[in-house]
């Protein structure tokens, strides 16, 4: 863990403060997701990567099986019913609503993942919570918060504030009920006892999603939207988890880190503070609330009628903008080169300024790679920067500044790529850079480590620059066959990533060597007890002679 102080801009309160987790052993965040009807388009990129920013940094403030990050799905809307009979007309509605919301989600978490983001730790679909959605329901009708009426059950913001002191419905949007009431679209109906009153449950027409309704109504029904919210972060973050409302500490079913689109602020968040703080008997839902800004492209509001509404997948995979694909790491860091809680102006100049960045610090990186022992380093001031409220925009500046002074002094070079894994930029290359930075014998030379690590490098760039291995003697050889077998992609993403964040990839040489110096001292039982170790994280160990020297030399591969 570290001892940097983490400093965020609460919307609830409107000031910037220090986090101080409900328990360090568990920080939580809840960020919305997608509704898994349409592709996701570059407006709903941004809370992803700016919060897997924010996922990252505590991952390593608090360490990385310390902080629990939930990012919902919700399948069950009136957009998925209205999109699958359009596009499967021909299908009974729930199996044309299974395939849309199967072929969306699917395709978001290609795309983000392309963007460069950690996977959650859950990803909570909303149909496998609707047990708990209809728990807390009852709860509100028995706290007289939530009312029936013609099969509905609707939140009342007036009863709430007739029975719950704290908090005040508006809190967070900093509006009064008749100012939210101006400011939204409502639905009119004439079974609401007031205008601002929002659906908990709803019946379900048919041939649409329905489940047995709430205790008391009949026939099949199905969840607002808002509740559904309330439900899965109850479900993954609250103690006892799964049990919120079980729990006799109100303060037991308050989380950390509640985020999203500042879209959300009213109504989405401001009634799943309602209804949970109600549910749960707390003051609050989360501590902290963070918002990203609104994003324009090209200086005009997203829409098809202007004809510059573009998906995520567009960008990476056509050329509908700017007349080319772009990579995810460019769509990123342009992303994180506005400072989250600004509105963003997502253009064509943005993206090339982003591109040139990413393909200076790939440039500087190369020339550094070949360095021996590529453990990172945390860098104290870009981690001085970032704490303060996710500064991207002058941790770039920073690391662009860092990238001239990495090419000479070895510390700012491990300093560097440690910066740019925080950021998320670069990752594909440098989680193969550390790979074989650990293969490579202690005993070569530096040339002739510096020779291996860099022609595998050029493997990555040109598919045939590892040749120049074959010129070379045969240690180096076996690191070249050893690159190539993995960067023809022996492992899988999954396979790489657990074996990272371990730190299985970092640690290995130096167990191997220790396990070496055991077996000189004849103390088996200790070295083989390395050996079972390694093994059980996939790593199996082959002792063998140096041809040259006859010496020992112990080499590895995965287990699969």
């Amino acid at each position: 863990m570290s001892d940097a102080k983490l400093r965020l801009y609460n919307t609830l309160t409107r000031t910037k403060e220090d986090f101080v987790p409900i328990d360090r052993e568990n920080v939580r965040l809840y960020v919305c997701g997608p509704t898994v009807y349409d592709f996701a388009h570059i407006g709903n990129a941004r809370p992803v990567i700016v919060f897997d920013v924010l996922f990252r940094l505590l991952r390593h403030l608090y360490g990385a099986d310390h902080v629990t990050y939930v990012r919902n799905i919700t399948d069950v809307d009136d957009k998925i019913n209205a999109r699958a009979a359009r596009n499967y007309p021909g299908l009974p509605l729930n199996e044309a609503i299974r395939k849309v919301t199967e072929e969306t989600n699917a395709q978001f978490q290609a795309d983000v993942k392309a963007l460069g983001c950690l996977e959650p730790t859950f990803q909570p679909r909303a149909t496998e919570h609707i047990d708990a959605m209809k728990a807390m329901i009852e709860r509100l009708i028995d706290l007289d918060v939530a009312y029936v009426a013609e099969g509905h059950v609707l939140f009342s913001p007036k009863r709430m504030a007739a029975r719950v002191k704290s908090p005040r419905y508006g809190a967070l949007a900093r509006r009064s009920l008749d100012e939210m009431l101006a400011g939204a679209r409502v639905d009119v109906a004439s079974y609401k006892e007031d205008e601002m009153d929002f659906v908990l449950w709803k019946p379900s027409k048919p041939g649409e999603p329905g489940w047995p309704s709430p205790s008391g109504i009949d026939g099949l029904g199905r969840p607002g939207w808002h509740i559904e919210c309330s439900a899965m972060s109850m479900a993954k973050l609250l103690e006892p988890f799964g049990g919120g409302l079980k729990c006799d500490d109100p303060q037991k079913n308050v989380f950390d880190i509640h985020a999203g689109g500042i879209d959300l602020v009213f109504p989405h968040h401001e009634n799943e503070i309602a209804q949970s703080c109600c549910a749960f008997g707390t003051e609050r839902m989360a501590n902290i609330w963070m918002h990203n800004g609104f994003l324009q492209v090209e200086g005009r509001k997203m829409s098809k009628s202007e004809g510059n509404f573009v998906t995520i997948n567009e960008l990476l995979n056509t050329e509908k903008f700017g007349g080319r694909k772009w990579p995810g790491e460019v769509l990123r860091l342009a992303m994180l080169m506005t400072h989250y809680r600004q509105p963003i102006d997502f253009s064509l100049a943005r993206l090339e300024e982003a591109e040139a960045r990413i393909k200076h610090w790939t440039s500087v990186a190369k020339t550094i790679s070949g360095a021996q022992g590529f453990k990172l380093e945390p860098d104290s001031q870009f981690l001085h920067i970032l704490t303060n409220d996710l500064n991207t925009v002058e941790a770039i500046f920073y690391v662009n500044q860092l990238s001239n002074e990495a090419v000479t002094d070895f510390r700012k070079a491990k300093n560097f790529i440690w910066c740019l894994t925080s950021l998320g930029v670069l990752i594909k290359d440098y989680n193969r850079i550390l790979f074989i930075s650990t293969m490579i014998d202690p005993s070569l030379s530096e040339e002739q480590k510096r020779t291996a690590l860099n022609a595998s490098l050029n493997f990555i760039s040109a598919q045939d620059g590892i040749r120049i291995l074959l010129k070379e003697n045969e240690k180096i050889r076996e690191v070249a066959e050893a690159s190539i077998r993995f960067l023809s992609g022996p492992l899988s993403f999954g396979e790489w990533r657990s074996m990272f964040d371990s730190g299985t990839l970092n640690s290995q040489n130096e167990k191997i060597l220790a396990r070496l110096a055991l077996i000189a001292q004849k103390n088996w039982a200790e070295a083989d007890r390395i050996r079972d170790e390694l093994l059980a994280q996939g790593i199996q160990l082959k002792d063998g002679k140096d041809p040259a020297t006859g010496e020992r030399v112990t080499t590895w591969e995965v287990k699969r």
